[in-house]
């Protein structure tokens, strides 16, 4: 499986290490997927750059799937999204609205942006967020639809290693108990919760 990374390095900043968020990043996404991938990794500093590292990884490297991290907030510099959109075939706006509406309770800063997903050629291109994290939070939100998106594109089937969300079993015991079906006094006795 080749997966297009690309990352954002902070301009005029000589001592910024891009690879090493590029480095965990890719370590988080290797984690969802039972496939072996093969990374084709582009560091930009000038957004004037990523307009042609996102064709050439669909067109050249032929990536069927593409994730930029970062610069999809509302910055001057941030304009991931708009040339996402520029060089898509078409939009897929479900992406980032799904990884808004439930990073927000976690990360509040999730209202500012702006990412968004699309289709060039057999590419399924995904904006997700600069850090490591979030990025993990929005995998576990959109693992479904981009196995599904790139087997639509590509023909290429992808298996998901499973979810990795733990559920409180605290939180939700009680509502577990009233769901319960009461015993029959006559008949064999339903197991309890918690036996």
């Amino acid at each position: 499986m080749k997966i297009g990374r690309i990352t954002l390095n902070e301009s005029g900043k000589p001592d910024a290490k891009p690879d090493k968020i590029g480095i965990e990043i890719e370590r988080i996404i290797t984690a969802f997927f039972h496939e072996s991938t093969e990374f084709v990794g582009v560091s930009v500093s000038d957004p004037a750059n990523l307009r042609a590292a996102l064709i050439r990884l669909c067109d050249e490297e032929k990536c069927p799937l593409v994730l930029t991290f970062g610069g999809a907030g509302p910055g001057l510099n941030d304009t991931m999204p708009d040339i996402t959109r520029e060089v898509a075939d078409r939009e897929l706006p479900g992406f980032g609205e799904i990884m808004r509406y439930y990073s927000y309770e976690r990360f509040k800063v999730a209202v500012l942006s702006r990412g968004t997903a699309g289709v060039r050629g057999q590419s399924l291109i995904i904006n997700l967020p600069g850090k490591p994290r979030p990025v993990k939070f929005c995998l576990k939100l959109l693992q479904e639809g981009i196995v599904e998106g790139v087997e639509q594109l590509s023909g290429i089937r992808l298996t998901l290693r499973g979810d990795e969300i733990v559920v409180p079993i605290d939180k939700y015991l009680p509502f577990l108990k009233k769901i319960r079906p009461r015993p029959d006094p006559d008949g064999e006795k339903h197991p309890t919760i918690g036996s």
